[in-house]
């Protein structure tokens, strides 16, 4: 039996550490799910298709980085790491972001390709073990 949306939830949070944040983000872990956006919806892009959503995220009115979710196929809209926000940020209006269809050392994003290899290795693994 496929594993839920719980269970896939579950198995991602648990895997999410500072070698799959992005780097000098202010991950701990109090933040767990702070700088893991990308990695994350990636895994689940994996997992379940539909759309990879990108935003900017304001405080105070100024940009201040980006966010990363998902919508999948059906509609609905899956952010595992909306939390990370505890400062009064606000999501800007999202737009779908295309997936490279690779990532050569060369690509200046790849060294976050690395720690997505690292966190869908642990949820696959979890999710292995669970059954």
């Amino acid at each position: 039996m496929p594993p839920t949306l719980s269970e896939i939830e579950a198995a991602i949070r648990a895997s999410w550490s500072l070698d799959t944040a992005e780097e000098d983000d202010g991950w701990t872990p109090d933040n767990p799910s702070r700088g893991q956006c990308d990695v994350t919806s990636l895994v689940v892009h994996d997992i379940f298709g539909g759309d990879v959503l990108a935003a900017d995220v304001f405080r105070d009115g100024e940009r201040v980085e980006a966010h990363m979710w998902n919508r999948l196929p059906g509609g609905l809209e899956v952010d595992l790491t909306r939390e990370q926000f505890k400062n009064g940020e606000v999501i800007g209006e999202p737009s779908v972001r295309q997936r490279p269809e690779r990532f050569g050392p060369d690509h200046p994003r790849y060294h976050r390709y690395e720690a997505y290899l690292v966190l869908a290795r642990r949820v696959e693994e979890r999710l292995a073990a669970r059954a």
